[in-house]
């Protein structure tokens, strides 16, 4: 698949809530990056990714909303603005707005990084 491919089947995944079919267009190798000083700020592998990703949806509570915007496709990199408004398990409500950038190559995800304002989560 092409960068614009992987691209657009992300946003079509993401967009219809399918983030565990989203994963599968992820390379077995592939990187994870979160903000520095957060939980799994670097996950190596995609199984180690998997695991995040149902720790963290394991602890939400409700899901308020959030939206998955167009991809913008430059090389073998890809952006895509998202919202996601939540309340956790613990009673905190986080609405934040991050732009997620992933690298592909032959025709896998291998690298992913989220950019987004860290004070969402205080308070």
């Amino acid at each position: 698949m092409s960068t614009q491919e992987v691209a657009d089947q992300l946003v079509a995944l993401c967009r219809e809530g399918k983030y565990e079919e989203a994963y599968g267009l992820y390379a077995q190798d592939a990187v994870s990056v979160e903000m520095p000083g957060f939980p799994n700020e670097v996950t190596e592998g995609l199984d180690n990714i998997l695991k995040g990703y149902a720790d963290w949806a394991s602890n939400i509570a409700e899901a308020h909303g959030g939206s998955v915007g167009d991809p913008i496709v430059v090389a073998n990199h890809f952006a895509v603005p998202m919202s996601t408004d939540v309340t956790f398990k613990d009673g905190r409500r986080v609405n934040m707005e991050e732009i997620s950038l992933y690298q592909v190559e032959n025709g896998k995800i291998t690298k992913a990084s989220f950019h987004y304002d860290p004070s969402a989560f205080m308070g």
